[in-house]
C-alpha cells in the first residue's frame, strides 16, 4: 500500500552543499562529539573490524615458500604480493595491477557506493572501532566528552587526557612498527626494537614519524582525513548514479518530518521521520544523512542504527534509512544493472586477463648485460678484441641458479666470467662482470650486435642483446 503522502513533493535548497559540518562560519574547526552507535550493524562491523584488525597485524608474520605474504621494501626494490615476489623488471604486471585495481574501485563504488570507506577502510576502523571506543571509556558518552573538553583544565581532566593520550601513542607507536614491518620485513623491525637506537637512527625516526603522524590523525586530525585528504570521497560526485547502492533516507516515507500527533487526519499526518535528530548526532562526519547523499558520508552505518531504535520506540517499521538506490526510493525499482555497469565489468575482465596472461608468462630469470660505462676495447697479444660488461641477474625461482654465459653472434667468442662464478639465490639479485673476446677477424664494424644465452643446469634461462665495440676499419679502396 502507497504511503498517503507518498505523491508530496520534497524540495530541497541544498544549501547544506556549501559549507561542511565540521567548519564554522569563520572557519574555525567544529570538534565532533558523535553519540556512541548501538544497534545490528554496529556489531556487524565490529566483527568485521576485529577481522581486518586480526589480518593487519598478523599478515606480516605470514610466510608462505620463505616469501613474507606482503611486503613493500622499495630501498630494495622488491615488493612482494601474495608471497609472489615482484623487481623493477616486472614494472609493466605493477601498471597492469593499478589500472585493474582502479577499475574495480570504479565498478564497486559504481554498484555499492562508499562501501569500503564504512566497513573496511583502515582510517575508519582504527578511528571508530579502537579509538572512538577508548576514547567513550575514558572520557564518557559524547555530552559528557563535549562538557569535558569546555571544562578548565583541573586536575581530573588532566589526569583524563593524559591516560588517553598516552594509550593513544601507545597504539600508534603498534602500528607504526607494524607499518614499517610491511616495508622492511618483521625480522629487521624486530632487531630494531631490540637493538640500540644509535645502531639505528635512520629506521628509529622512521618509527618516530609514523607513530606521531597516526597519533596526530587518530587524536586530532579525525574526520578531516576522510573529508579533505583521501581523494576516493571526491570521486563518489562522478562515480555514483541514481542506481547504486549507497545509505539512504526514505523521503517518501519520512517527510514531511515532525513530531506525531494522534488521531491526525491523512492531510495533516506527518511523515515517519520524527524530527529527533539521533542520525546527525551519531554521524561521525557531522552530516545530515536526510539532505541525500553527500561527499562526506562515509556509509558508517551509525544514522541505520539509530533510526532503526527509534522506529521500534514508536511502533514503525525499520529502513526509514537504508541500503538503497535513488531510484530505488523513487520508483521502487529494484537494483538492475545498468550499461555503464556493464561496460566497466568488460573492462575490467579485459584487464585482468590481460593481467593474468603477463602474469603466467612472465620469465623465471631475467638477466640485463650493459657494458661498463667509460670503458672502450682492449685488444689482446693474441689478436682478440676485448669488452667489459656489467651483467644482472634476479632470479624469480624458489631454488639457487648456478649460471653460465654463451656468445651465439658473432661466432668464435670467448665469456670469461670475473671472479669465482655466478650463481644467483633464490628470489634474489645478483650482479657480475663479464668479459667477451672476438677475434678480430670477425668484426666488420665499429659497433657489432652481441647476442648472449644464459644457461642453468643444461637449460636456457634467458637470452639478451648487446653492442660490442672494436676498431675502426678504414677502407682506403
Amino acid at each position: 500500500m502507497q504511503h498517503p503522502i507518498a505523491d508530496i513533493i520534497y524540495e530541497d535548497s541544498e544549501e547544506y552543499r556549501d559549507a561542511i559540518g565540521t567548519v564554522d562560519s569563520d572557519g574555525k574547526r567544529n570538534w565532533l562529539f558523535p553519540r556512541k552507535p548501538e544497534g545490528r550493524y554496529y556489531n556487524w562491523r565490529k566483527l568485521a573490524s576485529y577481522i581486518f584488525l586480526l589480518l593487519f597485524f598478523v599478515t606480516p608474520f605470514i610466510k608462505i615458500n620463505g616469501n613474507p605474504l606482503f611486503l613493500i621494501n622499495i630501498e630494495a626494490r622488491k615488493f612482494v604480493i601474495l608471497s609472489m615476489p615482484f623487481w623493477p623488471q616486472d614494472f609493466h604486471l605493477f601498471v597492469l595491477a593499478m589500472i585493474s585495481f582502479f577499475f574495480f574501485i570504479i565498478l564497486f563504488t559504481v554498484i555499492f557506493g562508499r562501501l569500503w570507506c564504512g566497513w573496511a577502510c583502515p582510517q575508519t576502523v582504527f578511528m571508530e572501532m579502537v579509538f572512538r571506543r577508548i576514547e567513550y571509556w575514558i572520557d564518557g558518552s559524547a555530552v559528557q566528552q563535549k562538557k569535558l573538553a569546555q571544562s578548565s583544565w583541573t586536575v581530573k581532566k588532566i589526569q583524563k587526557r593524559t591516560l588517553k593520550w598516552t594509550i593513544f601513542f601507545a597504539i600508534s607507536f603498534l602500528i607504526g612498527n607494524t607499518v614499517l614491518a610491511y616495508i622492511l620485513g618483521y625480522e629487521k623491525v624486530l632487531e630494531m626494537i631490540t637493538s640500540s637506537p644509535r645502531e639505528n637512527w635512520a629506521q628509529f625516526t622512521g618509527i618516530l614519524a609514523f607513530s606521531t603522524i597516526f597519533f596526530f590523525v587518530f587524536a586530532w586530525f579525525r574526520e578531516q582525513a576522510c573529508l579533505i585528504v583521501c581523494p576516493y570521497g571526491r570521486l563518489q560526485g562522478v562515480l555514483l548514479g541514481k542506481d547504486s547502492i549507497s545509505i539512504m533516507y526514505d523521503w517518501i516515507r519520512g517527510e514531511p518530518r515532525g513530531k506525531r500527533k494522534k488521531n491526525a487526519s491523512l492531510e495533516t499526518e506527518k511523515g515517519d521521520c520524527i524530527d529527533c535528530k539521533l542520525c546527525v548526532q551519531v554521524c561521525p562526519t557531522g552530516i545530515d544523512i536526510r539532505n541525500g547523499t553527500q561527499m562526506e558520508c562515509v556509509n558508517c552505518t551509525a544514522c541505520i542504527d539509530a533510526c532503526d531504535n527509534v522506529m521500534d520506540k514508536i511502533g514503525k517499521p525499520k529502513g526509514l534509512i537504508r541500503y538503497d538506490s535513488h531510484s530505488g526510493i523513487e520508483n521502487h525499482t529494484p537494483f538492475r544493472f545498468t550499461t555503464r555497469i556493464a561496460a566497466y565489468i568488460v573492462l575490467l575482465t579485459a584487464l585482468l586477463g590481460v593481467f593474468g596472461f603477463s602474469l603466467a608468462s612472465r620469465s623465471e630469470v631475467e638477466v640485463t648485460l650493459l657494458r661498463t660505462p667509460g670503458r672502450l676495447f682492449e685488444e689482446t697479444d693474441d689478436g682478440m678484441i676485448r669488452n667489459l660488461y656489467n651483467v644482472q641477474i634476479v632470479n624469480k625461482t624458489l631454488e639457487e641458479l648456478p649460471l653460465t654465459f654463451t656468445v651465439t653472434k658473432p661466432k668464435g667468442a670467448v665469456v670469461t666470467i670475473v671472479g669465482e662464478g655466478i650463481a644467483v639465490p633464490s628470489q634474489d639479485m645478483t650482479k657480475g662482470i663479464l668479459i667477451v673476446d672476438i677475434p678480430r677477424a670477425v668484426i666488420q664494424d665499429q659497433k657489432t650486435i652481441l647476442k648472449m644465452e644464459a644457461w642453468s643446469g643444461g637449460r636456457k634461462v634467458d637470452q639478451m642483446k648487446s653492442s660490442f665495440l672494436g676498431p675502426l676499419k678504414l677502407n682506403f679502396e
